[in-house]
């Protein structure tokens, strides 16, 4: 149950949580403008150094339903404090790795850590806000973790070229470690007054009953196509393929290029509380929002693939403005696993919704270098591979989409309480005579 109105000792908290999610988001992009010298220092080509982001994003898909999981099972906090843990010890690795296999392996191991982040501050807002706070804090939480992208773009681009790698990463690795302390001291599962909750073992046969459970309700569906379709394009650029796309196939500076990944950073921040305040206000505007920004995205893909010639600044910054409005439209995938799930299993719901934009991340970064090496470098026919991905998820979407309202307007006609009132429209016949049969 939610509680009724939230207290400071819940947002310092949040605030406590949040600044986990900062540093693993920091730790997550850094490659994004350590690509380059991570290439020259283990000296490999494009297809090797795709590996280390499909690697650490990979690992972070394939945990996010252990994560929620492990969450359910023993609370934030714990989750949270073994995050920080693993994240600094990765970027510990990192500093001190020389080889390319150990820096696979620095990389996987940030990917665990951060895996564990996003998923357990999530559940804390659920225990701690009212549910007509989750989609507003869940943006802010989206728009703090982008902070730290922030932190990944120009000032580790100075650092690097100063102090250099292994300085850079040693210290940055030491400051995560230290921050368990604060985690340990401060984060609390439950509001004052409310019990900690009775945490029974997880055997692997409810494990599994469990996540079939959340994967059959068609919100959660919905919201694991919502977030693999709008998040994955602006991860894709800001990861990794960014700077090499606009160094190297495009001619700019790398200090240029690393302050054009900022836009994204500053895209998401103001556009991630602006989303969540309207659609905390109005949640039947989520689907059709979604479906703005996708149709928008399909037109702005065109317009940087299809140029001829180097793109000006004056096309760069608003299309990468607009794509990075995808980072907060993928929050709308988080409010409706927490809708159409009940508190005891948001967690697990919420993982497997976040499974869906870094498997779509995973799948498009790895196809880019791929066919960045097929084509000679090619970055106009290599991006395609984002194209494809976005036409896919689209599609899927809106199958879903129309399930999810047929299930919606079902339940509503037996009574049940639903999560939001949407109007019916003349297509939706088509979709609940499927669900009645």
């Amino acid at each position: 149950m939610s509680p009724g109105r939230a207290t400071v000792r819940s947002w310092l908290i949040w605030l406590t949580a949040v600044t986990v999610y900062l540093l693993a988001v920091f730790h997550r992009t850094s490659f994004g403008v350590a690509g380059l010298q991570a290439a020259e220092r283990f000296g490999v080509g494009a297809a090797a150094l795709g590996t280390f982001t499909v690697l650490q994003v990979g690992v972070y898909a394939a945990m996010q339903i252990p994560t929620g999981v492990l969450v359910d099972r023993y609370g934030p906090r714990r989750v949270l404090t073994a995050a920080v843990l693993i994240l600094g010890l990765g970027q510990l690795l990192l500093g001190v790795a020389s080889t390319y296999g150990v820096g696979l392996l620095a990389r996987g191991v940030l990917g665990l850590g951060d895996a564990l982040t996003f998923v357990s501050v999530l559940r804390l807002v659920a225990a701690h806000f009212p549910r007509r706070q989750y989609a507003l804090l869940t943006s802010f939480t989206s728009a703090v973790g982008y902070v730290g992208n922030l932190a990944a773009t120009v000032p580790l681009t100075l650092l690097l070229d100063g102090p250099g790698w292994t300085v850079t990463f040693l210290a940055v690795g030491a400051i995560t470690v230290l921050y368990t302390i604060p985690v340990l001291l401060r984060v609390r599962d439950t509001p004052l007054g409310v019990p900690e909750p009775v945490r029974e073992p997880v055997r692997p046969a409810e494990l599994g009953r469990r996540v079939r459970t959340a994967w059959r309700v068609p919100g959660t569906r919905l919201g694991f196509w919502v977030h693999f379709t709008t998040m994955f394009a602006p991860n894709v650029l800001t990861l990794l393929w960014g700077v090499p796309f606009l160094v190297q196939g495009q001619g700019l500076p790398p200090a240029t290029a690393s302050a054009l990944l900022t836009v994204f950073v500053f895209g998401s921040m103001a556009g991630g509380p602006l989303l969540g305040t309207l659609i905390g206000r109005r949640p039947s505007l989520r689907m059709p929002l979604v479906g703005g920004y996708l149709g928008g995205a399909a037109l702005v893909w065109a317009v940087l693939l299809g140029w001829s010639g180097p793109l000006p600044m004056g096309v760069l910054v608003p299309a990468f403005a607009f794509l990075a409005l995808g980072g907060p439209a993928s929050m709308i995938g988080f409010a409706l696993a927490r809708d159409y799930n009940p508190m005891e299993r948001v967690g697990t719901a919420t993982g497997v919704v976040n499974v869906g934009g870094f498997v779509a991340t995973t799948i498009t970064a790895l196809a880019v270098g791929v066919l960045l090496q097929w084509t000679g470098g090619n970055f106009r026919l290599a991006l395609l591979a984002v194209v494809a991905v976005l036409a896919l998820g689209t599609a899927r979407m809106l199958v879903w989409w129309r399930r999810a309202r047929a299930h919606l307007f079902a339940a509503e006609a037996r009574g049940e309480a639903v999560p939001v009132r949407i109007r019916r429209r003349s297509w939706d016949a088509v979709a609940e005579r499927a669900v009645a049969a």
